[in-house]
């Protein structure tokens, strides 16, 4: 069953970066961003790492951890991390596990061509493990600035 907004967010294991295994209910008692990103080393998802990854600070002191999620592999998400100085971890979704707990997948066309491919979305959720918040189909220009504001609302509520 796919998240929706104030509902309970299914409990989920995935492999991340830095060898560690994420589960959402071991992050219970603090807000999680969780970010959707189509691939690693291209324009628009570097540009969206490096907001996240500018704002760290400011996500930390309102108790919020930052996860970016791809279908990209761990090698590759090592590497894009360790490139962009990223802070946080990225989740490798190759199986599409965490992707289809969201609804992220979605046909997508380029150039002509149609795909199944990773629609840009962002979820807030609260101490609870309850979705506050989604943003989809996002734009990445000031897109991080409105999630840390939603996020330091959310932590003050």
């Amino acid at each position: 069953m796919a998240v929706a907004v104030n509902q309970p967010v299914s409990d989920f294991q995935a492999a991340a970066t830095s060898g560690v295994t994420v589960t959402l209910s071991e992050l219970k008692g603090r807000q999680v961003v969780i970010y959707f990103y189509p691939k690693d080393n291209t324009p628009g998802c570097t540009t969206q790492g490096q907001d996240f990854r500018d704002h760290i600070a400011n996500f930390q002191a309102a108790n919020t951890v930052v996860l970016g999620v791809s279908r990209d592999s761990l090698k590759t998400h090592e590497n894009f991390k360790a490139k962009q100085s990223f802070p946080f971890e990225l989740i490798s979704d190759k199986d599409e596990a965490v992707c289809q707990l969201f609804d992220v997948i979605k046909l997508k066309k380029l150039y002509g061509k149609e795909y199944m491919g990773v629609d840009r979305s962002t979820f807030l959720i609260d101490k609870e493990c309850v979705l506050r918040q989604e943003w989809r189909g996002v734009k990445v220009p000031g897109h991080v600035a409105e999630v840390l504001a939603q996020a330091e609302a959310l932590n003050k509520a």
